[in-house]
């Protein structure tokens, strides 16, 4: 399995990108979110990695972040879900979107997203449904939590029916080294003011 590539970016072509690594050049598929962020090309760039392999082709798919890569797996296990499907999905949304519209079983966002009908959006709402988390961490402020406890208070206020803009806001206000029971009523008596 190739888990990730470092080198030197040397094409553009959404959804595709050609990175040389090692003297060998790889074709790597990756979603709109990372395609916009990617440095220019003969830059260098690393992208974490999945490597699809079927019986009529070996597919690599590239993403900046843990958490998209993440999201693409969770999403690749569902039957029905195919890795193209997949890279629509996170194309036409962020992974805290797509972790949002889970929460809040909002099929309707999905259904935007081209190539998704109201039928697949509903599978993926019923199969992500608590599958979302790692991802949701990652993706919900900008970047991860920074203790182990900061993590269970965000799942648990997410949990509660805050949206993940608000659960990620009162989480950065946590006082370092907050544990969970802590942080959880902190963090609600700070969701709690007008």
């Amino acid at each position: 399995m190739i888990g990730r590539i470092a080198g030197t970016l040397l094409e553009k072509n959404p959804p595709e990108v050609l990175v040389e690594a090692g003297g060998v050049g790889y074709e790597i598929a990756v979603p709109m979110s990372t395609f916009y962020n990617l440095p220019a090309s003969g830059q260098a760039v690393t992208l974490l990695t999945h490597l699809v392999v079927r019986e009529d082709a070996h597919q690599l798919f590239g993403f900046l972040t843990a958490a998209e890569r993440q999201a693409f797996r969770q999403l690749i296990r569902i039957s029905g879900v195919g890795s193209r499907t997949a890279l629509a999905v996170l194309s036409g949304m962020s992974v805290g979107e797509l972790a949002q519209a889970v929460t809040l079983q909002e099929s309707g966002r999905l259904t935007r997203v081209p190539g998704i009908g109201k039928k697949t959006a509903e599978r993926l709402l019923l199969e992500l449904k608590g599958k979302l988390g790692a991802a949701l961490e990652g993706a919900a402020g900008g970047a991860a939590p920074a203790t182990e406890g900061s993590a269970d208070v965000l799942r648990a206020l997410v949990a509660l029916g805050y949206s993940d803009k608000e659960a990620s806001a009162a989480v950065r206000l946590l006082p370092e080294g907050s544990g969970v029971a802590e942080g959880i009523r902190a963090a609600l008596k700070s969701l709690a003011r007008p």
